[in-house]
């Protein structure tokens, strides 16, 4: 899809020209469109109504209105997601969507504005095919967003940028299980590195695992023929480094559950498990694609599958975290936190962050607590919980507050090893039973947050630009907003 990006008031020719009204506001034609009498009239702006006509003359075909309600950023991504929508379903190969100087002072600024747009319209024409033998092309080739200035252009480029990584993130979590494995996981890593000079990749394969004394990665692995890989990104920004922060993402290509088997229904879906991931390397290609932040940034991604043969892992199996601490198995499918205290004990050792953030499809029992439309969030400190929630209200990847007690790490201590990898069903609350066991992997006093994905990553509710059954992109442009925060 191509984007353009014009001054305000400068339409251009296009097949449907799209207006984002404002709740309260009254909708204005540029100059050389004309549209049936009576057209305009009576248009509230009430949020996502819409109202079209053919033009009776200019340069334009069609001319569609869109209500935007109460103005913000998400009320714009939204509604210039409906407006591309509505262009594709039309049949249309140009679109033209304006936003005006009111509703980008709303939404928080012009390049906030611009950015939403971009995000929005070009994320509502996302489809995955790459599986099919033949697909259909869409027939909207161009979107040009109209909006004041150079700000308007910088934030709308900006979001064209993360609309992109979204897109990247979605493919990889839609990609079947045996086409999207550990090892093609690390092919994407070296392709990101290659697209960006100051962007490295070290790849880790089973026999470094094994001499680092990646125990618990390992043992997920065992039962797998795809050989695990760990993943490691990393980004230099361009001048002085304002810190050095870290990203994690559990990368569970698939997860039949391992001896704890899962039970059959969907568990096609447990390709997504590898979804956060794929939202790490979602933030790394932003910056491989030309997004700048002032930080170090470290993508790491402990990728394997999780399945039964004769080698797997059995349930009361002990291993061993390349910490030295010893892991009870209690369940096999609680897997995830397995690979990632791993990788977090590897970002400890080699890496030294400011700031950790893990990402991961963790426990069911996050959906029962936050359902679909909530990330659970767990930070050490008041300042990261602070920027990562800014971060979920810019971007609409909104996340949620949970409790760490020391009853929680108390509770997965174990009764043959150091740790459980499961702790007591009494004691309930088993996203932060999962953020407890990964605790103990991250050094004290290191500022951490934990994120539990596993309600947001996919088969969430359609937001125009997002939602269905399928991936949702879920982390990868919120990270990116938390480094924007952070700076």
């Amino acid at each position: 899809m191509k984007l353009s990006i014009k001054d305000s008031g400068k339409a251009a020719r296009t097949d449907l020209l799209a207006l984002l009204i404002a709740g309260g506001g009254s909708a204005q034609l540029p100059a050389g469109v004309e549209a049936p009498e009576g057209f305009l009239a009576g248009f509230d702006g009430e949020a996502r109504a819409v109202r079209s006509t053919y033009t009776s003359g200019g340069s334009t075909g069609q001319v569609l209105l869109v209500g935007l309600g109460a103005v913000d950023a998400e009320a714009i991504r939204r509604s210039a997601a409906v407006a591309a929508k509505a262009a594709s379903k039309r049949e249309c190969r140009t679109l033209h969507i304006e936003v005006s100087s009111e509703a980008c002072d709303a939404a928080g600024g012009p390049a906030c504005a611009g950015r939403a747009a971009a995000e929005g319209a070009l994320l509502a024409t996302y489809s995955f095919d790459a599986e099919k033998s033949k697909a259909k092309p869409s027939a909207l080739k161009t979107i040009t967003l109209g909006g004041p200035g150079a700000a308007f252009k910088k934030g709308a480029k900006e979001g064209e940028i993360l609309a992109a990584a979204s897109a990247f993130t979605r493919d990889l979590q839609n990609g079947a299980g045996n086409m999207v494995t550990p090892v093609a996981l690390a092919k994407e890593a070296r392709g990101l590195a290659r697209r960006h000079p100051r962007m490295t990749a070290k790849i880790m394969d089973e026999a470094a695992m094994r001499k680092a004394g990646m125990g618990l990665l390992l043992g997920v692995s065992a039962g797998s023929v795809e050989p695990a890989r760990l993943i490691h990104l990393t980004y230099k920004p361009k001048g002085k480094s304002r810190g050095r922060i870290a990203f994690v993402g559990k990368g569970l290509t698939f997860d039949a559950g391992g001896y704890s088997l899962k039970p059959p229904s969907k568990m096609d879906e447990m390709r997504y498990d590898m979804s956060g991931g794929a939202a790490v390397l979602g933030a790394m290609h932003a910056l491989a694609g030309g997004y700048e932040v002032p930080f170090e940034v470290h993508g790491i991604v402990p990728a394997s599958e999780n399945l039964i043969d004769g080698n797997a892992t059995k349930p009361g199996d002990v291993h061993t975290g390349m910490n030295g601490k010893t892991v009870e198995i209690l369940n096999t499918d609680a897997e995830g936190r397995l690979i990632l205290a791993d990788a977090l004990c590897y970002v400890e050792s080699k890496v030294k962050p400011d700031t950790i953030i893990d990402l991961a499809t963790l426990t069911g029992a996050v959906i029962v607590g936050l359902g679909h439309e909530l990330t659970g969030m767990f930070a050490t400190t008041d300042a990261l919980r602070d920027d990562l929630l800014a971060a979920g209200g810019v971007t609409g990847e909104e996340v949620w507050p949970l409790p760490l007690l020391e009853a929680h790490k108390d509770g997965m201590k174990g009764k043959s090893a150091d740790l459980a990898n499961i702790g007591s069903p009494a004691m309930g609350a088993g996203p932060s039973q999962g953020a407890a066991f990964l605790s103990n992997f991250v050094a004290d006093g290191r500022e951490w947050a934990h994120l539990d994905i596993a309600g947001t990553a996919w088969n969430t509710r359609d937001r125009d630009w997002v939602g269905g059954s399928q991936g949702t992109g879920v982390g990868a442009r919120l990270l990116i907003e938390f480094l924007m925060q952070r700076a």
